[in-house]
């Protein structure tokens, strides 16, 4: 009897260790942070409105699409994101005065480029920034019976925008730019004094996106 006593105590034992026992809990799965860091290239495009002086034929207004590549690097500390960024589009930005030049007076912009430090705060997934630095690109005047000119300029820009992480390695981005290469002398070569002065300057809107490596 007491060997049927010890065996009955310890299957209830056995059973009340069983009906106690605790729950398995499953791990959480690591979710690694995001971040910024690392270099990248895109591809950018949108549109652009302006205006431009000459000293003879006044002032006219510029408008017109442009498109293009983009390549950059950007360090993330905390959630702050400092970064570099260059890109060279092909514009065709332009406008035609008659104001004071019947045939009409043309200045184009065929090409831009900027090389710009990025500073943005990022709320994960989402980055906000400010961006400014150089901007080069040509400045073209031309005037119909007379050969024209044209000159690279270098210059400055100032803007902001928003990227945000889509898929995978892949962001998207929205940006302002203000664009001004200064001025050139066109003279002659465009029917007018010698001493007119051509000047470019505009107001960028682009999207794009890049890819993260």
């Amino acid at each position: 009897m007491v060997t049927a006593g010890a065996l009955a105590g310890a299957a209830a034992a056995a059973d009340l260790g069983r009906r106690y026992q605790q729950p398995y809990v499953k791990a959480p799965l690591y979710n690694p942070v995001f971040t910024w860091t690392g270099f990248y290239l895109g591809l950018n495009g949108g549109g652009g409105w302006g205006h431009s002086a000459w000293d003879r034929a006044g002032s006219l207004d510029l408008s017109g699409g442009v498109i293009g590549g983009t390549a950059g690097f950007n360090w993330q500390t905390g959630q702050v994101v400092f970064g570099i960024e260059s890109d060279i589009d092909w514009s065709g930005v332009k406008g035609t005065t008659l104001t004071t030049c019947a045939a009409g007076c043309t200045t184009q912009n065929d090409w831009l480029g900027t090389l710009r430090g990025r500073l943005g705060y990022s709320f994960d997934r989402f980055l906000p920034y400010i961006t400014g630095g150089l901007a080069a690109g040509d400045i073209k005047a031309t005037t119909p019976g007379f050969a024209g000119a044209s000159q690279t300029n270098l210059g400055w820009t100032i803007g902001a925008g928003l990227e945000a992480a889509i898929v995978g390695n892949w962001s998207a981005k929205a940006e302002y730019l203000h664009v001004d290469l200064g001025n050139f002398n066109c003279g002659l070569a465009c029917g007018l004094a010698t001493s007119d002065n051509v000047s470019f300057q505009a107001d960028l809107v682009r999207g794009g996106v890049n890819y993260r490596f």
